[in-house]
């Protein structure tokens, strides 16, 4: 830091020296806390420590200066800032003067009228001095109309100069683009601003009226009587009001001609005539709503209009002698429409009352137009030739492609794997057949039957494969509806004809037993007798009698003291398996009633008619083995050792 020894020398370099005995060039603290308070005091030392020197002027100086004029100690007078700066398009944002004007434009093609008066709108913007011209859309005037000149500066002369609104006024001519524009009157904000500014403002003008238009407005003149025939009453006396009829268009005689629907809408204002069409789901039709547009309908022309173009020019009065009204359309009724024949089945309720009000009809009945479908043709199949299965080959009766016949699966699945197998012998006249010996395997999957014959030697005879797994069809069965061999049809005894073969079964294994006594309900009786007249087993104590229940074989064999001895075994049973002594406490007297003579016996009829009043299960194994204990001789049953069992 360099100070100056001499006052008044100028703080330039060689004019000043370094002090090299400061050691501290450290500002003075000018911020001082007092009572919570910052406090700003004046600086009196300067940096370096130097002291500062404050009025350094004698007290003669200073009373000079203060006699001298406010101009030398104050300078002189400031002059005040002018006013902000305002841009055009900020202080005449929005602002658009508004002009009335029109032209006239020359029409030359046109007999009717020769110029057209065509009224503007010309604004004029006030924050960059452009114009436009607008000419308000008339509906249906066929004039393009809209915005004629877009938004520009238009040009004065040929000098380039623009209009500015100065040159604006009412009652002068404006010519743009070679239009000249005659100004006739402006809007309020436009005469006040225009005013504002110290222009005199013309007088408005009127606009002219326009030939043409005044001629359209006049009423059309008519060289033809009026009639005494009101049309506004008829109009407001029959507004909204519309006849409905459902009507048919029967073209069946014709080529692919089909009976089509449609509702024909007659409406009372103006007679006029409206087909619609009905249209369903799928029909495969387009959805034309209309088949004829309303329209007056004429029903008799005149000779001469035969040959009238009438797809190119409308038909007027002078065409027609008469014309379709309300009542030539009747219920049960046809009529001819532009060629087409409609026959009208039905009216809604309006159209009943119209004409039960007007012209005295009290009733029109719907008439039934829908036609009977003819019967299914029964589909006839061919005789059956024999190759393969019926329902094999009746498959190919029913599509081009024949599919496999549908198999029940569920049987397929609960059946899987379960055969019954037979023995069975060859009935035959020829001597070495009465030895052959077959194995039928009937397989409950599919219900078809397979035949092999265990070979033996030295017989002569071939064995193996008699018939491959098929379903064998009974030989009474008709060959249309065939009937095939079922599992109730084997048993012991029985006879199976297969393919001209008869076979009779001998025996069986103990998988059919089995399969026997869980579908005992699907075999006759015959069938359960043979199963158990096979079964030869003696005596069995009582312990046992259930599984004779299951096998089916007689309960009782032997003498007459092993007959009681059973007889009592197998009461005991039914009292322990069966447990009907709770429900047949009547029993005995029941059966009392019935023995006049009091032998203790009574005929199967009878007994039979007891049981069934009494709901006894003469159907279960162990009353039916009861029941042949206890029949003595022909006909007669002991009833006393039967109501042993059902006692307590």
């Amino acid at each position: 830091m360099g100070t100056n020894p001499v006052h008044g020398l100028p703080f330039l370099p060689g004019s000043s020296f370094t002090d090299s005995t400061k050691t501290a060039f450290h500002r003075s603290q000018t911020l001082n806390y007092r009572n919570g308070y910052a406090v700003v005091r004046r600086p009196t030392m300067g940096i370096g420590g130097d002291r500062l020197h404050y009025n350094q002027l004698s007290q003669a100086e200073l009373d000079e200066l203060a006699n001298k004029a406010p101009i030398l100690t104050y300078g002189p007078l400031k002059q005040a800032p002018p006013a902000e700066f305002v841009p055009a398009h900020v202080a005449f944002d929005k602002k658009v003067l508004k002009f009335s004007a029109y032209f006239q434009e020359d029409v030359p093609i046109s007999m009717e009228e020769h110029y057209r008066i065509r009224h503007v709108n010309i604004y004029y913007y006030l924050e960059d001095d452009s114009m436009s011209v607008i000419e308000p859309v008339v509906e249906n005037s066929g004039i393009p109309q809209g915005k004629l000149i877009k938004r520009q500066r238009f040009t004065k002369n040929d000098m380039g100069d623009h209009y500015h609104w100065k040159d604006l006024n009412r009652g002068i001519n404006l010519t743009v683009y070679g239009k000249t524009f005659r100004i006739v009157d402006c809007d309020r904000f436009t005469q006040d601003f225009l005013e504002s500014q110290g222009i005199e403002l013309n007088p408005s003008e009127k606009i002219p009226l326009d030939p043409y238009t005044q001629l359209r407005k006049e009423p059309v003149r008519k060289y033809v009587t009026p009639s005494d025939f009101d049309q506004l009453k008829q109009f407001l006396t029959f507004d909204k009001q519309v006849l409905r009829f459902y009507a048919i268009w029967d073209d069946t005689d014709s080529l692919f001609g089909e009976c089509r629907h449609y509702i024909i809408h007659y409406y009372l204002m103006d007679d006029t005539v409206e087909i619609r069409e009905v249209h369903e789901r799928n029909n495969g039709r387009d959805p034309f709503p209309l088949l004829m547009n309303r329209q007056h309908m004429p029903k008799v022309l005149v000779e001469n209009a035969k040959n009238f173009p009438k797809c190119v020019l409308e038909i007027s009065d002078q065409e027609v002698l008469e014309w379709y009204t309300a009542k030539d359309f009747i219920v049960g009724k046809p009529l001819t429409i532009l060629g087409r024949t409609f026959f009208i089945y039905d009216c809604d309720p309006f159209t009943r009352q119209f004409y039960k009000d007007k012209f005295g009809m009290p009733d029109l009945p719907p008439v039934d137009v829908t036609k009977k479908e003819p019967p299914p043709v029964k589909q006839e199949l061919p005789p059956y030739n024999g190759y393969g299965l019926i329902e094999d080959s009746v498959q190919n009766c029913f599509a081009l492609i024949p599919k496999a016949p549908r198999k029940d699966v569920v049987k397929m699945l609960m059946n899987d794997n379960k055969v019954l197998r037979y023995l069975a012998a060859l009935e035959s006249p020829i001597p070495e057949d009465k030895d052959r010996r077959f194995v039928f395997s009937y397989f409950l999957a599919t219900d078809m039957i397979s035949i092999f014959e265990p070979p033996v030697r030295n017989s002569g005879i071939i064995g193996g494969k008699f018939l491959g797994r098929t379903k064998v069809v009974k030989s009474f069965s008709p060959v249309d509806n065939p009937i095939y061999y079922s599992p109730s049809d084997f048993f012991i005894g029985a006879v199976i004809e297969v393919f001209g073969h008869r076979f009779v079964i001998l025996d069986t294994d103990e998988y059919v037993l089995k399969y026997m006594e869980s579908n005992a309900s699907q075999y006759s009786p015959e069938a359960l007798a043979s199963i158990q007249n096979r079964i030869q087993k003696p005596e069995l104590p009582a312990p046992e009698l259930e599984s004779k229940q299951a096998t089916g074989e007689p309960m009782v064999q032997g003498t007459e003291e092993s007959k009681v001895q059973d007889l009592d075994a197998l009461i005991d049973q039914i009292h322990m398996h069966l447990k009907y002594n709770s429900c047949k406490e009547n029993l005995r007297e029941t059966f009392q009633m019935y023995d006049k003579d009091e032998s203790g016996y009574v005929d199967r009829e009878t007994f039979f008619k007891i049981c069934e009043t009494l709901n006894v299960p003469v159907d279960d194994l162990l009353i039916k083995e009861l029941i042949r204990l206890c029949t003595h001789g022909e006909g007669r049953i002991n009833y006393y050792n039967f109501v042993r069992a059902f006692s307590n």
